[in-house]
């Protein structure tokens, strides 16, 4: 059954791999919270959309109306602040490293789950593997120049919030359906972006290449990808899923050096050799969790 999936599931890596190199080229002529704002805007009027036809009109104000003051806090950590802090340290760092930092949400989030939500106790294989992964992270970061650091530590908090974000929809949204999910904070988020978006919007017209990749990372980055991702879950199960997680920083790495000339470094191989194996050895029991914090996170879109 899963062999049937796989086509899926190389495409979702395929578009959230693209997402960096997307955002790269946006905020080359757009600040990252004008680029935000036109991503999630876009994504948010998508899924209003496509989420009603596919639960019912009925069914979906239901579930927002119910469930707004988590939606509203996930929308906030899980989208909002996060796709800032990535779009900004794409600024200052190339977008393959950005998705490599990005591959350890699984290690932020078992951290946080065995610290602050006690699910979890790190210890044997699953401590090796969050030891090895936060070893990687830090290899990327100490590698950085001076100048990069920041933009580094951006997207490192990213992640953080990805990995929070995720585990506060595990414990208080469990019972909304993803899509639900997935619009009300893709929502909120927007509407929460809407001032600093519109302070920092540029006094010309950009050029074609930021406004496609802004409609690009909002209807195949975010929205599409979405759907495609909960659709894999139905029909295959969130352990297959997640493994795109394992996916992404390749495919991102391959997309930066192809078309924006990035260079791959030992750094970079080995910051994600390290952070792979990381997630591999301290995620092994917890695929649901990581599901979880995928199902309302883009990054690992997206990013």
């Amino acid at each position: 059954m899963n062999r049937r999936y796989l086509p899926m599931l190389v495409l979702l890596a395929l578009v959230w791999g693209s997402s960096f190199m997307f955002i790269k080229v946006a905020v080359r002529d757009l600040d990252p919270a004008t680029l935000v704002l036109g991503r999630l805007g876009i994504a948010a009027l998508t899924l209003g959309l496509v989420v009603p036809l596919a639960l019912g009109g009925r069914l979906t104000r239901s579930e927002l109306r119910a469930h707004w003051p988590w939606l509203a806090v996930v929308g906030l950590l899980n989208t909002a602040v996060p796709f800032w802090l990535l779009s900004w340290g794409e600024t200052r760092i190339d977008s393959g490293l950005a998705s490599i930092i990005q591959a350890s949400v699984p290690i932020f989030n078992a951290l946080l789950a065995f610290g602050f939500f006690h699910e979890q106790r790190v210890t044997g294989r699953s401590l090796v593997g969050v030891a090895v992964g936060f070893v990687g992270v830090a290899l990327l970061v100490g590698a950085q120049p001076q100048a990069k650091i920041l933009g580094a530590l951006a997207v490192v908090g990213m992640a953080t919030c990805y990995a929070a974000g995720g585990l506060l929809a595990k414990h208080h949204l469990s019972e909304v359906r993803p899509q639900a999910i997935a619009l009300g904070t893709t929502l909120i988020a927007a509407v929460a972006m809407l001032p600093t978006g519109i302070a920092f919007a540029p006094h010309h017209v950009p050029g074609w290449e930021p406004l496609g990749s802004v409609v690009f990372l909002g209807v195949v980055g975010t929205a599409f990808a979405y759907l495609l991702f909960y659709t894999i879950i139905a029909g295959a199960g969130a352990a297959y899923a997640s493994l795109v997680t394992y996916l992404v920083p390749p495919v991102a790495l391959a997309y930066g050096a192809v078309f924006l000339d990035e260079g791959i470094g030992w750094a970079a191989i080995a910051g994600l050799v390290l952070i792979l194996a990381g997630v591999a050895l301290g995620t092994a029991r917890r695929r649901r969790v990581v599901a979880s914090a995928a199902l309302v996170a883009a990054p690992s879109e997206p990013a």
